[in-house]
């Protein structure tokens, strides 16, 4: 809804919402508003652009309070804010500004400038862009809005909100924050015709260090302008609380919702690249030979059919691309490049025998998600990582791919910390050197070898297990020790630290 213009013929002007009364003054800027009863609290519900919300709000966290020496005796009401938390947000409006401004050039029937599609490739791009509304509260007046100014006219209801009504904020102090910081990156690119060096907002992928082109510039502006003009936010607007009620609703709002099962997020989450990744590369071109499922993997290996959970196949992502272990703020320009690379890794994980197939667990340790977590860290490590060599990287694939490394549960390699020292010298010779663990009390407890059922059952903490298994596979396939290991093996050698098995 915007401002709204008033007919001074028809006008009605009132200081009670209930009557309606024909008197008051004009005093203060008009906003046409919907007058609701939330949970029979009346609430007044508008739409402002971005800009004017950012000046009319303020957030009454201890920041805040002490920036502005008439607040410092006001009671807080807000947590901390969250900076990070906040420039993440801020890409976010960014890439909904960005497609707001490619949508608009559509209904116009123009073409598309190749600038905006850059930027919008580089920012990622989703299939819906909505931002949820703001809760907020006026304390400049009573209980239920009493001594605002209302008018009725022609059907719509306006209040006027002076200077001293200000709407102080108590769900969306992350997201007043992240549209401060959009429009200090616009305002900076469109007059200064410069990338902001903080908070880094936009990073173009052909040259991080490059300044914005003259097409990029023009961009820019005409995103600022919509920012300013067309792109609004929803405000639900208590009337008169005080802290306490204020701190309630904070409360509330933020600790009653339930939050959303991570399979469910990873499946309906279409703007995060990794995931996108998954379903339009792997899932959409075949690539992925076993199948998706959102429940993890079942514990009796009897019941097992060769699927891979969501959350195991986003974590081994994570460490393919990012070398994390999440892939929160997975950027595009993290992913685009390196999607070829991907999917050669996981096409060569589709040819190791048994894998993906019903009773794969049974048959391959490479069905346990430690060991794709391994496979992919040395993947990362050969093609971006510290160990980077193109050359390496193909050795580790093809050996995936032809079958060099033997990923059968018997393979005395993948028991190596269960061998006797006779063992050891006998079907390793040489492994030992190769996986000198980081620091001494590292876990060297894999697993358990299964003589019974001849199975190899590793354990459940994934970051030692998947470094102890990617050094027996870099012995194995010949390829260069790590090279944090370089260090400390020499202080073993020294006597400097001891480690047990």
């Amino acid at each position: 809804m915007a401002q709204a213009s008033i007919d001074p013929q028809t006008e009605v002007v009132t200081t009670n919402l209930d009557d309606l009364l024909t008197e008051g003054d004009h005093s203060g800027r008009p906003f046409n508003v919907i007058v609701g009863s939330n949970m029979g609290n009346r609430t007044l519900v508008f739409s402002v652009p971005m800009a004017t919300f950012y000046e009319i709000s303020e957030v009454a966290n201890r920041g805040n309070l002490d920036a502005v020496p008439a607040h410092r005796e006001m009671p807080i009401a807000q947590r901390r804010l969250d900076e990070p938390h906040a420039k993440k947000l801020a890409v976010f409006v960014l890439k909904g500004l960005v497609d707001a401004l490619r949508r608009k050039i559509e209904r116009a029937g123009r073409t598309i400038p190749d600038a905006l599609r850059n930027i919008q490739k580089d920012l990622g791009s989703q299939p819906y862009i909505s931002m949820q509304p703001v809760v907020a509260n006026i304390r400049t007046c009573q209980f239920g809005g009493e001594g605002l100014r209302f008018v009725r006219s022609a059907g719509n209801i306006t209040v006027y909100l002076s200077d001293k009504h200000v709407l102080w904020i108590i769900d969306g102090q992350h997201r007043r924050f992240a549209l401060h910081l959009v429009f200090d990156f616009l305002k900076s690119v469109s007059i200064n015709g410069r990338y902001p060096r903080k908070p880094v907002l936009y990073v173009p992928t052909d040259d991080a260090k490059r300044e914005p082109t003259a097409e990029e510039v023009q961009v820019w502006a005409s995103i600022f302008e919509i920012a300013r003009t067309e792109c609004s936010v929803v405000v639900e607007t208590h009337l008169g609380l005080n802290f306490e009620q204020e701190r309630q609703l904070f409360h509330d709002l933020n600790n009653l919702g339930k939050p959303v099962e991570s399979s469910l997020v990873y499946e309906f989450d279409n703007s995060n690249p990794v995931n996108r990744f998954i379903k339009e590369r792997l899932l959409g071109n075949d690539i992925l030979k076993a199948k998706v499922v959102d429940t993890d993997s079942p514990h009796d290996w009897h019941k097992d059919e060769g699927v891979i959970s969501r959350k195991d196949l986003i974590a081994i992502n994570a460490l393919l691309f990012l070398n994390r272990t999440t892939i929160n703020g997975a950027s595009p320009s993290d992913i685009h490049s390196k999607e070829d690379y991907g999917c050669h890794f996981w096409g060569a994980i589709g040819q190791i025998p048994h894998w993906g197939e019903p009773g794969a667990k049974k048959n391959t340790i490479a069905a346990q998600p430690v060991v794709l977590k391994a496979l992919a860290k040395l993947a990362y490590d050969f093609g971006y990582g510290r160990d980077e060599d193109p050359s390496h990287l193909s050795k580790l694939l093809i050996a995936i791919e032809e079958g060099q490394i033997d990923f059968g549960h018997t393979n005395p390699m993948w028991r190596y910390f269960e061998l006797s020292q006779e063992e050891r010298d006998k079907e390793c010779p040489g492994l030992k050197e190769a996986i000198t663990p980081d620091a001494a009390g590292f876990n060297l407890d894999l697993g358990n070898f299964d003589a019974a059922n001849q199975v190899m059952r590793f354990g459940a903490k994934h970051n030692d297990i998947q470094r102890h298994l990617g050094d027996m596979i870099r012995w194995k396939l010949g390829l260069p020790k790590r090279k944090a290991l370089t260090k400390l093996q020499a202080e073993l050698q020294q006597g400097k630290l001891t480690i047990s098995a």
